[in-house]
């Protein structure tokens, strides 16, 4: 089965970053990674309780590194790489204007 993640905004095309299966990243470090970039950028729970699922997480870091951010080949990949750990899933398709996440 093939891996992947891709991330779409507005008026562009989706970014798609292919993942090796063999080379998984560990639950517990892509969640340390999403948590370094949540904070490192600023973002705010989606929930006004302040509640943070980790698909809640994985979309509101994709919407504020915006695709100058995804630019950024390697950043792209480990974002790619802490999604797939997180949400345990083999394609992943982020709507960063939506804020979805579609399996």
């Amino acid at each position: 089965m093939h891996h992947y993640v891709s991330v779409t905004f507005r008026n562009q095309a989706p970014l798609r970053m292919d993942l090796n299966p063999d080379q998984p990243m560990d639950r517990d470090d892509a969640r340390k990674w999403l948590d370094e970039q949540f904070l490192a950028m600023d973002c705010e729970p989606l929930r006004p309780t302040g509640k943070l699922l980790m698909t809640d997480r994985v979309v509101v870091v994709a919407q504020a590194a915006g695709p100058a951010k995804f630019a950024d080949a390697q950043w792209a990949q480990n974002f790619a790489r802490s999604a797939s750990a997180v949400l345990g899933k083999p394609a992943i398709h982020v709507d960063a204007d939506s804020l979805t996440i579609n399996y």
